[in-house]
């Protein structure tokens, strides 16, 4: 009877260690609730990746969902998951910029004036593309020769 209760035990204390593991997993990789969705037009989005934030005057307001080729057009289409709560005004304006040197890159949001909000689903079609560092150095170093 004693290596009963040992085993029962031992298994629940198994259980719960497995519990925890699965909660605290869920919490650290940023598992958002849905918010409001939309999305941004880019001509090239550079490094811009799934789990990138989404920012509003330096402040994470969300995250990218997707990046995805719309084969009409041939532009990029990155689908921004927002918290609930925040909208955005239709002139607004989205800007791939990068978080430092080494890489690691972002969403800005630079709010318009409108009173007209987007809404679920929507697309902002003012869009700056990321600036190439290496493109930058090209033109330098070329400009420079000739």
């Amino acid at each position: 009877m004693k290596e009963n209760i040992l085993e029962i035990v031992v298994g629940a204390i198994v259980i719960i260690l497995a519990l925890s593991f699965v909660v605290f997993t869920v919490s650290s990789t940023g598992i958002q609730i849905k918010g409001k969705y939309i999305n941004a037009e880019f001509g090239h989005i550079g490094g811009l990746k799934v789990g990138d934030d989404v920012v509003i005057a330096g402040i994470k307001v969300g995250e990218v969902s997707s990046n995805k080729l719309d084969r009409q057009s041939f532009l990029a289409i990155v689908e921004l998951n927002l918290e609930e709560g925040i909208s955005i005004p239709d002139d607004s304006i989205a800007k791939i910029s990068s978080a430092s040197l080494l890489g690691g890159q972002y969403v800005e949001i630079i709010p318009g004036a409108s009173d007209i909000m987007l809404k679920d689903e929507e697309t902002i079609y003012n869009t700056r593309d990321p600036v190439s560092i290496t493109d930058l150095l090209g033109q330098a170093v070329f400009s420079a020769t000739n």
